[in-house]
C-alpha cells in the first residue's frame, strides 16, 4: 500500500536538503586530510603546531552548539539555516588570501568553525522540520548517507587534487560546493511554526542544553572516543601491524558499512524500536571494536587473517555506528517539546564532539606507548556504553519520552 501524500518522504524540499548537506560535508571532508599538508607547506610549522592549529575548529564548534540550539529554536529556522550556510561558504574565500598570516588563519578557522557548529545544529533541524513525522527513522537514516557519502569521497577528491601541491584549486572546489549546496538550501520551503511570544522568553541552563537528554549524552559522549581513534590512528595502526597495501580503503569500507545500516535501521525506528535499535548498533559496534583491538595480534599470526579482520572490522564498524546513528537522533528529538528540536540536535551534536575530541586525544596519548591499548580502551568503553545505556538510558527515555 502507497504511503499517503502527507508521509510522503521523499519530496522536493526533502531532496533539496539532502543534496545541500552532502555539498557542506564534501566542502568540509575536502579539507580534513589536506589542511595538515597545506600548513607545513605554507607556513612550514611543525606537527605538533599543526595539531593545534586544527584543534581551533573542534573547540569553536563545541563553543557554539549550544548557542546554535537555542538560536535555532528562537528564530525561523531557514533564516538561520541560511545565514549560517552563507557564512560558512564566506569563509572559504579566506584560505585563497591568507597565505602569510599563521595568526589570521587561526582565527579564520575558529570563525569557520562557529559557523559549522550553527549551520549543522541548524541543517539537522530543518530536515525534521521537513520530514513527516511518521517517517522520521527512515528521514534521518537517508539524510545521514549524505555525510557518509561525502566522508567516504570528500577526502579522496581533496588528495587528488592536492597531488600537483595547487592548494588553491582545493579552497576553490571548497567554495564552490558550497555555494551550490548554499543556493539548494534557500530553495527549499520550511514549514511555518509558532515561535516563543517575546513576554515568555527566558533565558536560562535548559534553554541551550536538554536537561532530559543528558544521560543519553553520557552514553553517546562514550560511544564516540572509540569512533574517534578509529578515524584519527587506524591507518597508523595498521601500519604497524604490517597492513601496509590498500590500507586507506578501510574508511571506504566503514563508510560502505555506515551507508548499508541506514537500508532498514531507520524503518525499524519509525516501528518504534529505537531503544532496541540503538542497543542493536552498539552490539555490532563491540565486536567491530574488539576486531580492532585484536588486529595486530592476528596479523603477527597471520597477515592473510590480519587483511581479512581489518576490512571486516572496518565495515561492522561502520554498520553498528550507522545502525545507532539515527535511533540516537529520535530518542533525543523524542525527548524534547517541538519548541525545542533545534536545542535537542545541539546537545546530541555535542556530546558527539566532546567524545571524537577526547578519542584523539587519549589516543595520541595512549598510542605512545602501543597502538593496541587505543583499541582495547575503545572496546571496553563501547561495552561501558551499551550496559549504561541498557540499565540507566533506556528506562529513562521509556518513562520521560514525549512521543
Amino acid at each position: 500500500m502507497k504511503p499517503q501524500v502527507k508521509d510522503r518522504l521523499f519530496t522536493r524540499d526533502y531532496i533539496f536538503v539532502c543534496i545541500s548537506a552532502f555539498m557542506m560535508s564534501f566542502s568540509f571532508f575536502i579539507l580534513v586530510p589536506t589542511l595538515p599538508l597545506y600548513l607545513k607547506d605554507t607556513f612550514n610549522i611543525s606537527p605538533a603546531l599543526v595539531g593545534v592549529v586544527l584543534s581551533c575548529y573542534v573547540v569553536a564548534v563545541l563553543s557554539v552548539r549550544p548557542m546554535a540550539g537555542f538560536v535555532a529554536d528562537s528564530l525561523p529556522r531557514k533564516r538561520v539555516f541560511v545565514v549560517a550556510y552563507t557564512l560558512f561558504v564566506a569563509s572559504f574565500t579566506g584560505y585563497l588570501f591568507i597565505t602569510e598570516s599563521l595568526a589570521l588563519f587561526i582565527l579564520l578557522r575558529i570563525l569557520h568553525g562557529f559557523t559549522f557548529g550553527m549551520l549543522t545544529t541548524a541543517a539537522n533541524t530543518l530536515v525534521i522540520d521537513i520530514m513527516p513525522s511518521s517517517r522520521r527513522g527512515e528521514g534521518l537514516g537517508y539524510y545521514g548517507v549524505t555525510n557518509n557519502l561525502a566522508m567516504a569521497f570528500g577526502p579522496m577528491v581533496g588528495l587528488f587534487v592536492t597531488s600537483s601541491g595547487n592548494y588553491m584549486l582545493l579552497f576553490l572546489t571548497s567554495l564552490v560546493t558550497g555555494c551550490v549546496g548554499l543556493l539548494l538550501g534557500a530553495l527549499v520551503r520550511a514549514p511555518r511554526r509558532e515561535l516563543q511570544p517575546k513576554g515568555e522568553f527566558r533565558l536560562s541552563t535548559d534553554r541551550f542544553f536538554l536537561k532530559e537528554g543528558i544521560r543519553a549524552c553520557v552514553a553517546f559522549l562514550l560511544l564516540a572516543i572509540p569512533y574517534g581513534m578509529t578515524t584519527s590512528y587506524m591507518a597508523l595502526y595498521a601500519a604497524k601491524s604490517g597492513i601496509t597495501h590498500n590500507a586507506g580503503l578501510f574508511f571506504t569500507v566503514m563508510a560502505a558499512g555506515l551507508i548499508a545500516s541506514r537500508l532498514h535501521s531507520g524503518k525499524r525506528v519509525d516501528r518504534g524500536f529505537i531503544t532496541e535499535t540503538i542497543l542493536l548498533g552498539i552490539a555490532i559496534a563491540f565486536v567491530g571494536g574488539v576486531g580492532e583491538a585484536l588486529l595486530s595480534t592476528v596479523s603477527a599470526w597471520s597477515i592473510t587473517a590480519g587483511y581479512v579482520t581489518y576490512f571486516l572490522t572496518a565495515f561492522l564498524f561502520g554498520y553498528g555506528y550507522g545502525t545507532m546513528f539515527p535511533a540516537y537522533n529520535t530518542l533525543f528529538i523524542n525527548l524534547a517539546p517541538n519548541s525545542r528540536r533545534a536545542t535537542a540536535n545541539a546537545t546530541y551534536l555535542t556530546g558527539w564532539d566532546v567524545g571524537i575530541g577526547g578519542g584523539m586525544l587519549l589516543g595520541g596519548y595512549i598510542s605512545e606507548f602501543d597502538y593496541s591499548y587505543c583499541y582495547m580502551l575503545g572496546a571496553g568503553l563501547i561495552l561501558v556504553a551499551l550496559l549504561f545505556f541498557w540499565r540507566v538510558v533506556a528506562p529513562h527515555f521509556h518513562k520521560y519520552r514525549l512521543r
